[in-house]
Formats: C-alpha cells, structure tokens, sequence
C-alpha cells in the first residue's frame, strides 16, 4: 500500500481518531527514541483494531520499517524539524479533527488546538544552560535551546506527560514544577530481535562486516557529553596498561575524536586497540552483542537506558553507571560503577574479563530481567492512557 495523503473520510470509522508524531523513523541510522516510537505503533497495530490511527512521518529512505494496515495511515511530509513540527504537522494535525495527537520525541506544536499528550523521555536542557553547558556542539545547543522552549510552552496545554522511568519522573516535578498526577511512567521494552546469537556462520559474517577482533569490549559512544565517552576511553586505556590488551575496544556509533583524546592524557600507544565500526544497524546488534566480552555503558545520565537491555537479552555483561536511571533499569543484573571514576571503570572491566562466576551470575540475571520490559506492555499502557485523555 503506498503511502500518502489521506484524508479524513478514507479512514475507518473508530471510536478514536489517534494521531501519532514519529517525525525520524523513515530514516536510515535510527536511534533510541526512533525505535521507540517505531516499536510502540507496531504494537499498537497488533492490539487495536477498533480505532483510527495516522502517523506522521518525515520523508526518509527507511519506509519499509512500518506498513499501513487498514485502521493505520501513514502522512509523509517533509521539511526542517522545527518546520515540519511547528507549521506542517500543526495544520495536519488540525484538520484531521484528531482526538488525541501523541508527539512521542520530547516536542510538539505549540497551542495546536488538539488534545495532547507527549512523550518526554528525559529534561536534561533544563538541568544546564543548553548555551553554557559544556561538551555540545553549537548543533546540539540549538536543538536543546528549541526543546526547552518548545517544553516550557506546551507543558499547560499537554493533557498527559508520558515519561520513561520514574528517575525522570522526579525530575520533571522538581524541574518543571509538574503535578504528579500529570506524570505517567511507561516504561521502554525489548525488541524481540534481541537474543543470543550462536550461530557460528552468522557471527563469522558479521565478525568480518564490521571488521571486530577475537575479544572485544563493546561502547556504543556518541558526542553527547551525558554518554562520558571521555572517560571511557581513558579507563580503557588504563586497563590496557594495567592488564595488557588482549581485549580491544570496539566504538560503534558516531565517533569523537578519541586519537586527541588518547594524545592528550598521553595514552597514544593505545590508539591501535580502539576499532571503531560506525553506525552499527540494529539488526546486527545482537550478533554483535553475543560476541562481545563486556557491554560498557557508564553513562553519567540516562532517562532509560534501553541498550542495557538489549545487551542483556543477548546474554552479555553490563558494565553500566550508578547514577539516574540506570540502577531503576538493570536492576541486580548489572555491575555498577561511578561514571566519573576512569579507576572503577577499569577495575569493572578486569572483574567482568576474568571472574567467571559473576559473569555467569549477571548473565543470568540479565535475561531474567529483560521479561520484565516488552513493547506490548507499553502499547497496552499508552492505549490507555489514550482512552483515559478522551473517554
């Protein structure tokens, strides 16, 4: 079925007409809140055939990743997000006399006249001035000015505040002086997809896509400062010289610039132990996961943390930080460690290399309690809270 501009009358008739703001999920290197989104309407598609839904999507090489279905239409436009949120999903949203527009990435139109909930998966730009906080490039200061503005002037009109974790939640009443009762906590799952992988042929191939050694510590790092990415380096730079290299450091993701940060702290005879693999696409994560020693993941904040997970339901080591929402997330099956410690760092990667009982011990941990977190639950619990903002 192509997709297009429906309009109101080709649409079944339900009880609700459920629009849906996942403006990034056509794109090609998707990321956490993308797949929320994504996995969320899939869900939704699975559970309710009894209401109508239109989807509102930016224009995007990635368009098979959801389907429409007979009660689910999907509105492509294009245009720069603030455009495309602030001018073309307002009027889209406004003439298709919707009962509810769900905006599920942290911002939404302002006064659109449509009853709204939103979906704030963390308020960092209010923790620190977006143009005074250190580490973010001039991009990123923008993009958290426009999310502080955008939050502060649709928190009145917004019915419901959907947020990730109850870490967050706290946040949001200290932060943004939110009553509680406006706060609901749905929390992320795990894609299905996400599993150990023994199959030798498979790993073999992806071993040789990306280019990974025999042993491996894994970092999904970015140039967010929140994801500690310099710290991280150094610690393992530090267990190399402490503890010899038998293990590399692969860095997937987008990737600073970690040769100036090794030169810089006098590491640079590490630098050939670093392999980094670019964006790695989600559904060879879990290949990679399951060859992976260690899943490092110190972040110093983090509203949710679904990666966690995912190296978890792989049957994967969690090397992860002690602070926000991660301890709410991993519960007991992860190791903890003090982000800003490189030396706890390091000490966690020796322990999780080398003693095998606590590494048995967190893997079964970990697929234990991954159960506790699906993509159905969060479909049934948004669905709702839908029926909640308009029965």
């Amino acid at each position: 079925m192509l997709f297009g501009e429906a309009i109101y009358g080709t649409l079944q008739t339900g009880s609700m007409r459920i629009g849906i703001e996942a403006q990034r999920i056509f794109r090609e290197k998707k990321h956490g809140m993308d797949f929320v989104a994504l996995e969320t309407i899939r869900e939704l598609q699975k559970l309710d055939a009894k209401n109508d839904y239109i989807i509102y999507v930016n224009n995007g090489p990635d368009r098979a990743c959801l389907q429409e279905t007979e009660n689910f239409k999907i509105k492509v436009f294009s245009g720069a997000y603030p455009f495309w949120e602030q001018v073309r999903l307002r009027a889209k949203a406004q003439r298709d006399r919707l009962d509810v527009l769900h905006c599920t990435s942290n911002t939404a139109p302002v006064n659109i006249g449509v009853p709204l909930v939103i979906t704030l998966h963390d308020i960092i730009y209010f923790e620190t001035n977006p143009f005074f906080a250190k580490g973010y490039s001039l991009y990123q200061m923008f993009g958290n000015a426009y999310r502080r503005w955008t939050v502060r002037n649709i928190l009145t009109e917004a019915r419901k505040v959907i947020t990730v974790s109850y870490f967050e939640k706290k946040r949001f009443e200290h932060y943004l002086e939110l009553p509680g009762e406006k706060i609901e906590v749905i929390y992320n799952g795990v894609s299905r997809h996400f599993k150990p992988v023994k199959d030798k042929e498979v790993l073999e191939k992806k071993r040789q896509q990306y280019q990974l050694p025999e042993h491996f510590f894994l970092y999904l790092g970015n140039t967010d400062p929140k994801k500690n990415t310099t710290r991280t380096v150094l610690a393992f730079a530090r267990y190399c010289e402490k503890y010899g290299t038998k293990h590399k450091l692969v860095v997937g993701d987008l990737n600073p610039d970690v040769v100036q940060i090794l030169s810089k702290h006098g590491y640079s005879r590490y630098k050939n132990e670093i392999i980094y693999t670019g964006y790695i696409n989600n559904l060879d994560l879990p290949a990679i996961l399951s060859m992976a020693g260690v899943f490092l993941y110190p972040s110093l904040r983090e509203s949710f943390g679904i990666p966690l997970l995912e190296s978890m339901a792989c049957g994967t080591p969690v090397l992860t930080g002690n602070t926000s929402s991660m301890p709410e997330v991993a519960g007991e099956a992860a190791y903890y460690v003090d982000p800003l410690s490189e030396e706890e760092i390091a000490e966690g990667l020796h322990r999780l290399s080398t003693d095998e009982d606590l590494r048995n011990t967190l893997i079964s941990r970990g697929l234990e309690r991954v159960k506790d977190f699906d993509w159905k639950t969060t479909a049934q619990k948004t669905l709702a809270l839908y029926h909640e903002i308009v029965e």
